[in-house]
């Protein structure tokens, strides 16, 4: 028989207060909420790479549809123009690569080839400019005396080589599921807007619609705007390597041409390395005429081309899309920054259509041009 204290009657501790019947049944739904936002957490991460390659692919879809709807208009089926449309680009994509990949064994094996006589010309350079007696007998004899950190490199270049080896089969099964969705998402483009628009009201199907011409108008613009400037690229820096009188200026320029329009940002400057590195193996002074003329054809092209080319295609401030272009590299590396500017450009378009705007007033303080703006005098009360 339990005790009571000596100063609690027997019905104030019958009435003491327990713990509340829900409380038990809270804690499981707290601790099964809890499980389940781990599970989504763990689901949403590994399935992120998997929701970016088909959004690329649905990217690409809009940038294809324009023109299978095209050829779809004329009497063929949408299979077959599909078909038609995806193996011209892929051949495309797999001739530039080819090429891309012959003219990068072929600059590797000539500056190898030349590497004797440029270290010779740039150990001769070093003597003269700071008065050394540097040798490449000496250097090669140091090197040799390190062989601990040769062996290092050649261990950190082996495991480099492995690495890169499983990255390009990484890459080509991304490539071959793009390549699937993008094809599924054109072939049944009608059939998705149909499904989407039956979930929704009349209101909600008519913006649902809009919204989806404007990106295909958008992507498809941005895809037209670069391919432009690539052929304009690839034609002035093939005339300029052609005058310098390099090897292969063609396939060069044609290279140049389209990774530095298509890579965002750094694409002028990796472009760039390769046609610098055959200069180097030649002539090196060369190398510094390209390094100029990339420079002053990419300020011409940012000031002069690209406005006047995207100003009907892809309408955005510059100072908005290197932000996007930057948030998107951010947000998911390359393929991030490739679709910032196609999706910068339909939010934008899109909120045009919603967002109301006003008209402003001629006032000078907005142009502030000429003369210093002065207030406007206020009326005496009195």
């Amino acid at each position: 028989m339990a005790l009571l204290p000596p100063d609690q009657p027997a019905a104030d501790w019958y009435s003491t207060p327990r713990m509340p019947r829900w409380l038990p049944r809270a804690m499981v739904l707290a601790f099964l909420l809890l499980g389940l936002f781990q599970l989504g957490n763990w689901a949403v991460h590994r399935l992120l790479g998997l929701f970016v390659l088909v959004l690329v692919s649905f990217f690409v879809a809009l940038a294809m549809e324009p023109a299978v709807d095209r050829l779809a208009g004329r009497g063929m089926s949408r299979g077959l123009a599909t078909g038609l449309v995806f193996v011209l680009l892929y051949a495309c994509v797999a001739g530039f690569t080819a090429a891309l990949g012959v003219l990068l064994v072929h600059t590797v094996s000539s500056v190898v080839d030349e590497l004797p006589r440029l270290l010779n010309e740039a150990v001769d350079w070093v003597n003269r400019t700071f008065h050394q007696d540097f040798t490449v007998a000496k250097l090669r004899a140091r090197l040799t005396d390190e062989s601990s950190v040769i062996g290092g490199y050649a261990q950190r270049a082996a495991n480099h080589a492995w690495g890169l080896s499983y990255t390009m089969l990484g890459e080509l099964g991304r490539f071959l599921t793009v390549a699937l969705f993008s094809i599924y998402f054109t072939v049944y483009g009608p059939r998705m807007r149909r499904a989407v628009c039956s979930w929704l009201p009349s209101r909600r199907q008519d913006m649902i619609l809009r919204a989806w011409d404007l990106a295909i108008e958008k992507t498809g613009g941005y895809l037209y705007s670069r391919g432009l400037l690539a052929v304009i690229s690839a034609v002035a820096h093939a005339l300029f390597l052609l005058a310098l009188g390099l090897p292969n200026a063609i396939e060069l320029g044609i290279c140049f041409g389209v990774i530095a329009s298509f890579v965002p940002i750094v694409g002028t400057y990796l472009a760039g390395l390769l046609p610098i590195l055959v200069a180097l193996t030649i002539h090196p002074i060369d190398a510094v005429w390209i390094l100029l003329f990339v420079v002053l054809y990419q300020v011409f092209q940012d000031y002069v081309l690209q406005p006047r080319i995207t100003a009907h295609t892809v309408d955005v401030n510059p100072a908005v899309a290197l932000l996007a272009v930057m948030a998107g590299g951010a947000l998911h590396g390359a393929i991030g920054a490739l679709l910032a500017i196609p999706a910068t450009a339909t939010l934008q378009a899109f909120l045009s259509l919603y967002v109301k705007r006003y008209e402003v007033a001629e006032d000078p303080r907005i142009d502030r041009v000429g003369r210093r703006v002065r207030e406007p005098e206020k009326e005496d009360p009195a």
